[in-house]
């Protein structure tokens, strides 16, 4: 039996007085003191090792900007989604240091 195509939640309208509702209000960042970061040393397959930054809140254009300099700063390649930020190799202490500078008063190491 064929599965069914799904449009991705698309709905077509015959109104020609049709608006779109506006989006929910975007997600404001909080101030850099207030945010809760850990940073992490995670081991990968291959024995490859990378630094996970947990817990940011706040839009996802900050997080992608947060990133992209924590990635410029390490020299480093990764990404940035769902509040984390992953750096490839070990730059703990490093992107401890920046982030203090920052202003992200809240962040530490976390794990062994």
């Amino acid at each position: 039996m064929a599965k069914k195509q799904q449009q991705g939640g698309f709905v077509f309208s015959t109104n020609p007085d049709f608006q779109l509702e506006p989006d929910s209000d975007p997600v404001e960042t909080p101030a850099p003191e207030t945010q809760n970061l850990r940073i992490w040393l995670e081991r990968m397959k291959g024995g490859k090792e990378a630094t996970l930054i947990k817990g940011f809140a706040g839009n996802e254009a900050d997080l992608e900007a947060l990133a992209k300099l924590l990635k410029s700063k390490c020299a480093s390649g990764g990404n940035a989604k769902e509040g984390n930020i992953i750096l490839q190799g070990d730059h703990r202490d490093k992107v401890l240091d920046i982030l203090l500078a920052m202003g992200f008063k809240k962040t530490k190491k976390a794990g062994s």
